[in-house]
C-alpha cells in the first residue's frame, strides 16, 4: 500500500504538475483502484497522504490560487458491465423509483471552471485539488469556443474540459521533433501544458478547445435537469458535446455505450469512457456526495487495447526468493497511449500452455490496464521452421541448475549465494518498511556489491564513510549521510529486522504480531511451530516457514553478527498484556476514523488508539462503539448519526488519549 501511494503521488506530480506522464491514464486508474481495493481490506493501514484521501492533486506555484466557492469534485469509476449496473441499482435504490439518465462523453482534457459575472468572463481556473485551483484566464481568453461576453448579463460558474483535438495535437509534436523538443505523450497533457503556459501566445498557437457539461448555477436561471443544462447552454453560447443521450435503461444506456466505444478513434478528440448522470438535479441533491466524489455521477471507463507484434526474444530475471520470471522482448508498439517493448510471461507453465515461440506474432494488452502481457499467439503467422520454446535448465545470473517445485508453477534458483537474489536481499531489507535505511536505493546497493563493500545486511553495519565516497557519484555529505541512517536503524525495534530478513510468507503485519507476541528475537529463534501458529494472525504456514528459516545455520551467524553489531533485538512496543491492561476510554472498543485529522496523520491516531487497547476499521456498523470525526467527514458520519453512534471530534479523541477526560 505505502509502495502504491508513493507510485500514485508521483505519477500525480508528473501528470498535473510537469505535464510529463511516465505513465497512462489506464495504468494510473488500475493502481488506484487496487490501492481502493486494499484500504478497504486493511483500513487501518490506511494513510494520511494518500490519494484516496483528496479530492485531486498538488498545484504548480506558477501560478495564482483560485479557492472555490463549491469543489469541483472529481467522478468515481467503473470498469465492466456489471459494475455499471450494480451502480445503477444502488441509486435507484436509495431514490426508489426509476431514475432518468443523461450520458455523454468522457473527454480526455483538462477540468476548467469559467466564471462570468453580468455576463463577463472574469476568472477561469484549473481544478487543481478540487478546492484550489490555478487562475488561467489570461490563457482561456485565447480559445476561440469560450465566450468572453455573454448576450445576456448572466452571472453564473460554468465548468467542462479543455482539450486539444487530434490533429492540433500532431501538428504539434511535428513541430517540436522538427525543433529538437521533447513531445508531448498525449493530447491530453499537451492540453495541460499549454493552458498553463506563462506567454498566451504560445497557449493561442496550440488551437485548444473546450466542451461545457457542468456549472454553479441560481435556481433564478430555471435549469432543473442535466437535458435541461446541456439544451439551455448553446443558447447562452457555451459550446456543449452533442454526442449526448437520454436513457431510461440499462440497455439503453450499454447500447450508447457500445455505439461510442466503436466510433471512438474517429472522432477528433480523445475520449476514455462515458459519464453517467442521474438526470433530475432534485434527485442529484438526494443522492448527495462523498467527500470527493457525487454520488448521481459515474465514469465507465473503456477497457484496454491490444495489438498485435513480434516476440523477439524471452529475457529471465532472479528475483529476491530465488524465483525466475521469463519476460517477452518485442518489436516497439504503442499499446495504450505509451509504447510498449516488453511484456509479462508470468512463467514457464504459460509459456507451454500457451506455446509461446520466439519469432511469434502475439496479441499483447495491458493486463488489468497495467502490465503488458501476452494475450495469445497467432499461429497463422509461423515460418515452418518454428519450434517450441526450450525451458532454461540454468539460472541466468549464476548458472546454478534451476528447479521446478510440485506446488509452484514457477522456476526457482536455490543458490543461496546467487549475486541476484542477494542483492534483491538487501534491497529489501533496507526499504522504508524494513530497517528504513534512507539514501541507500537500489543503485547505491549495485555499486556496494559490485564493488564487494555490501554481499550481505550484517555489513552495511561495517561500512566507512570514505568506503562510500570512493563509490560514483558520492560526495563527504552524502557519504556522512548515509552511515548515520544506517547507524540510526540499529535501534529500530524488533518488527523492522524481523519483517527486514525476508523470511517468506512473513509480511509486516505477521512481523509485528509475533515480535509483539514473543518480544526478543532470541524467542523468536527458539520457539517451535506450535507456539508460533497459536499466535493471533500467524497460522501454520507463517508458522512453518519461521522454523525453516531460523533452522538455518547461516541465520543463526548473521544474527549472531547483528547482535554484535549493536543492533536492537527486542519489540518495543507495548505488549498484549500491557495493551490490555490500559484503563482508557477506547480499551475494548471498536474505533471509525473518518475526515481529515490536523492533530495526527490516520496512522498515528489508529497507532495511539491501538495501544490503549482499540481496534481500528474502516467501516461503519452495528458493531462499532464509536465515531472519530475529522474536517470533511462523508458518508462514514452520516451512517454513524443514523445509527446512534458515539461521535468524538478530534480534540475529544486527544483528550481522551491523553487521560484528561474520565473513561
Amino acid at each position: 500500500m505505502k509502495e502504491l501511494v508513493r507510485e500514485l503521488n508521483q505519477y500525480a506530480k508528473e501528470y498535473y504538475v510537469w505535464d510529463q506522464p511516465s505513465v497512462t491514464d489506464a495504468e494510473y486508474d488500475q493502481k488506484y483502484r487496487q490501492l481502493e481495493q486494499l484500504e478497504a481490506a486493511y483500513p487501518e493501514e490506511v494513510q494520511s497522504d494518500s490519494p484516496t484521501q483528496r479530492v485531486g492533486d498538488v498545484l504548480d506555484t506558477q501560478l495564482e490560487k483560485v479557492v472555490f466557492d463549491r469543489p469541483m469534485l472529481s467522478l468515481g469509476d467503473v470498469f465492466s458491465r456489471k459494475e455499471l449496473e450494480d451502480w445503477l441499482d444502488n441509486v435507484e435504490d436509495q431514490l426508489d423509483e426509476q431514475c432518468v439518465y443523461v450520458c455523454e462523453l468522457k473527454i480526455d482534457g483538462l477540468s476548467v471552471s469559467l466564471q462570468y459575472e453580468r455576463g463577463r468572463l472574469v476568472r477561469a481556473a484549473t481544478r487543481g485539488d478540487g478546492h484550489m485551483g490555478e487562475d488561467i484566464t489570461h490563457n482561456v481568453k485565447t480559445i476561440p469556443s469560450v465566450p468572453l461576453h455573454l448576450q445576456e448579463p448572466l452571472s453564473l460558474e460554468v465548468r467542462g474540459e479543455i482539450y486539444m483535438p487530434k490533429e492540433a495535437f500532431v501538428r504539434l509534436n511535428q513541430e517540436r521533433e522538427e525543433k529538437g523538443l521533447a513531445t508531448f505523450a498525449n493530447p491530453r497533457n499537451s492540453a495541460a501544458g499549454s493552458i498553463r503556459q506563462l506567454d498566451p501566445k504560445v497557449t493561442a498557437k496550440r488551437k485548444l478547445n473546450v466542451f461545457l457539461y457542468t456549472g454553479v448555477l441560481g435556481e433564478e436561471l430555471g435549469i432543473k435537469s442535466q437535458l435541461d443544462l446541456l439544451t439551455q447552454y448553446p443558447k447562452w453560447g457555451f459550446r456543449v458535446n452533442p454526442l449526448y443521450r437520454l436513457c431510461q435503461t440499462k440497455e439503453e444506456i450499454w447500447q450508447f455505450i457500445e455505439e461510442i466505444q466503436n466510433k471512438r478513434h474517429q472522432l477528433d478528440y480523445d475520449i476514455d469512457g462515458i459519464v453517467v448522470k442521474v438526470n433530475r438535479f432534485n434527485d442529484q441533491e438526494t443522492l448527495g456526495y462523498t467527500v470527493k466524489v457525487p454520488k448521481w455521477a459515474i465514469a465507465y471507463k473503456f477497457p484496454a487495447e491490444q495489438v498485435q507484434t513480434t516476440l523477439k526474444e524471452i529475457e529471465w530475471t532472479v528475483g529476491r526468493t530465488g524465483v525466475v520470471t521469463p519476460t517477452a522482448v518485442m518489436e516497439p508498439v504503442l499499446l495504450a497511449g505509451s509504447m510498449v517493448q516488453r511484456a509479462s510471461l508470468h512463467n514457464m507453465d504459460l509459456i507451454e500452455a500457451k506455446d509461446i515461440r520466439l519469432n511469434d506474432q502475439v496479441m499483447i494488452h495491458k493486463a488489468g490496464d497495467i502490465i503488458p502481457e501476452v494475450v495469445k499467439v497467432l499461429p497463422d503467422y509461423r515460418t515452418k521452421d518454428s519450434k517450441p520454446y526450450t525451458k532454461p535448465i540454468h539460472c541466468p545470473t549464476c548458472q546454478s541448475l534451476l528447479v521446478h517445485l510440485e506446488e509452484e508453477v514457477a522456476l526457482r534458483c536455490i543458490n543461496p549465494f546467487c549475486p541476484a537474489q542477494a542483492k534483491e536481499r538487501l534491497n529489501h531489507f533496507v526499504s522504508r518498511q524494513a530497517m528504513n535505511i534512507s539514501g541507500v536505493g537500489p543503485k547505491l546497493m549495485e555499486q556496494l556489491y559490485n564493488q564487494g563493500l555490501v554481499t550481505t545486511p550484517s555489513d552495511l553495519y561495517h561500512l566507512e564513510e570514505d568506503q562510500l565516497m570512493s563509490l560514483n557519484k558520492i560526495q563527504e555529505k552524502k557519504a556522512h549521510k548515509v552511515v548515520e541512517a544506517i547507524e540510526a536503524s540499529k535501534k529500530n525495534s524488533l518488527e523492522r529486522l524481523l519483517f527486514g530478513l525476508g523470511i517468506r510468507h512473513v509480511g509486516s503485519k505477521a512481523a509485528r504480531d509475533v515480535a509483539r507476541y514473543l518480544g526478543k528475537m532470541s524467542d523468536i529463534q527458539a520457539a517451535d511451530k506450535e507456539t508460533l501458529a497459536q499466535i493471533e494472525g500467524i497460522g501454520e504456514i507463517i508458522a512453518d516457514s519461521l522454523v525453516t528459516y531460523f533452522a538455518n545455520p547461516s541465520v543463526q551467524h548473521l544474527l549472531q553478527e547483528f547482535k554484535q553489531d549493536g543492533l536492537n533485538m527486542t519489540y518495543l512496543g507495548a505488549s498484549s498484556e500491557e495493551i490490555a491492561a490500559v484503563a482508557s476510554y477506547f480499551q475494548g472498543k471498536t474505533v471509525v476514523l473518518t475526515g481529515k485529522l490536523e492533530h495526527y496523520t490516520r496512522q498515528e491516531a489508529k497507532q495511539r488508539i491501538e495501544s490503549q487497547g482499540g481496534k481500528v476499521t474502516g467501516s461503519v456498523s452495528a458493531h462499532t462503539d464509536v465515531v472519530v470525526s475529522g474536517k470533511e467527514a462523508g458518508s462514514k458520519l452520516t451512517k454513524a448519526q443514523h445509527l446512534g453512534i458515539p461521535i468524538l471530534n478530534e480534540s475529544e479523541m486527544i483528550q481522551y488519549l491523553e487521560g484528561s477526560l474520565p473513561s
